[in-house]
């Protein structure tokens, strides 16, 4: 069992890593499964979700390596899952998809972005 998903599926505090731009992409990715689950049929909802994904994982973890962040591995290993995942999605996306991305999400912000907190400055 994991962290509660917030409904509207919206970015909050609670997600802060205390680093701008991944604070910033994190929105992003609530923003883009909001828009995936309010139209499912959106394909172009669905390529913006997979393209920003993408981004963002490549952006973090290239901050993991430039401070050397230890726990890098078994991080890039839980991105390539989800990035796996959400690639070979197609629409109409069905609401147990949506409902795995959303806790995808909100877990691996809350477990394993949060011990990077502090650790890569």
């Amino acid at each position: 069992m994991g962290f509660a998903i917030p409904e509207p599926f919206c970015w909050d505090e609670s997600f802060k890593v205390f680093y701008d731009m991944l604070d910033d992409e994190h929105k992003g990715l609530f923003q883009g499964i909001f828009n995936m689950a309010k139209d499912p049929k959106d394909a172009g909802a669905l390529s913006w979700l997979v393209t920003k994904v993408d981004e963002h994982f490549t952006d973090e973890e290239a901050e993991m390596t430039k401070h050397n962040y230890a726990d890098i591995g078994p991080h890039q290993a839980a991105h390539k899952s989800f990035l796996d995942k959400i690639r070979a999605l197609s629409t109409p996306v069905d609401d147990g998809t949506v409902k795995f991305a959303k806790e995808w999400l909100v877990n691996h912000i809350k477990v394993t972005d949060f011990k990077y907190k502090g650790k890569l400055e």
